[in-house]
């Protein structure tokens, strides 16, 4: 039996920028979900929004949603700024909305 074997090229680090654009592709659905609640708070009347809140309130929703009570819904905080990031680059309406602040290299 043969299987596809994972090559991994250690020969340059992973950044987390690398790592959040693969999470990313594999998951637009966690950026439509952010920009939905989003987009909820700003027709609430909110003018500052954390993108602390919006990726708890995403976990937790998921969590009501998910019939599995094994299941975990993963989202690495070292996403949160590149989300924060994204939506105002999408959304260039929001930058006031958002906090940014200086992204790690690593």
């Amino acid at each position: 039996m043969m299987t596809d074997q994972l090559t991994l090229d250690y020969s340059k680090p992973v950044t987390r920028q690398e790592q959040f654009e693969a999470f990313h592709a594999k998951n637009p659905h966690v950026y439509q979900d952010l920009e939905r609640l989003a987009e909820q708070m700003f027709k609430r009347g909110r003018k500052k929004i954390g993108i602390g809140l919006l990726t708890e309130v995403l976990r937790w929703n998921f969590y009501l949603q998910t019939e599995d009570p094994n299941s975990e819904f993963l989202l690495n905080n070292n996403y949160r700024s590149h989300y924060a990031r994204l939506l105002v680059d999408r959304h260039p309406e929001w930058s006031e909305a958002f906090e940014l602040r200086h992204l790690r290299s690593t």
